[in-house]
């Protein structure tokens, strides 16, 4: 199984207003998804394979330059790609501060963005997104 990639996504605690982080490459973090990945069918996931979080949790804190345990792991979603180099296991993962953190993303060109401006992204991205929205509300 291939290293994962993030969705991330910031909840505000007051309002429930969810916005999703968009990098100039796409929705899933760090790096544009090869142009024939599907989603895999949630019947056919590993779900007895998984990674642990936090090496990518921290990996992607990093890089954003935010501080440790800025970024916590939904562990109810579960989600892979099929790509042509292998499965890729997609962790879900939450902005922990009460605001998000406009200046770190901006920074690496990205920004948040509401579940109605995903149309137009990459299919895969899509239903990754809105697979993650049906976790979020719970």
């Amino acid at each position: 199984m291939l290293p994962p990639r993030l969705v991330l996504y910031h909840k505000q605690s007051t309002s429930g207003r969810t916005r999703f982080l968009r990098l100039p490459a796409g929705l899933v973090a760090f790096g544009a998804l090869p142009k024939l990945s599907v989603v895999v069918d949630e019947a056919e996931t590993n779900a007895s394979v998984r990674p642990h979080p936090a090496a990518a949790l921290r990996d992607a804190e990093e890089k954003l330059g935010l501080p440790a345990g800025a970024l916590a792991a939904d562990t109810e979603f579960h989600a892979e790609i099929d790509t042509p180099e292998g499965r890729v296991p997609v962790i879900l993962a939450a902005f922990t501060s009460t605001d998000p953190p406009f200046a770190a993303v901006e920074a690496l060109g990205g920004r948040f963005i509401p579940l109605t401006e995903i149309f137009g992204s990459h299919p895969t991205e899509v239903e990754l997104l809105r697979r993650a929205y049906e976790t979020i509300l719970g």
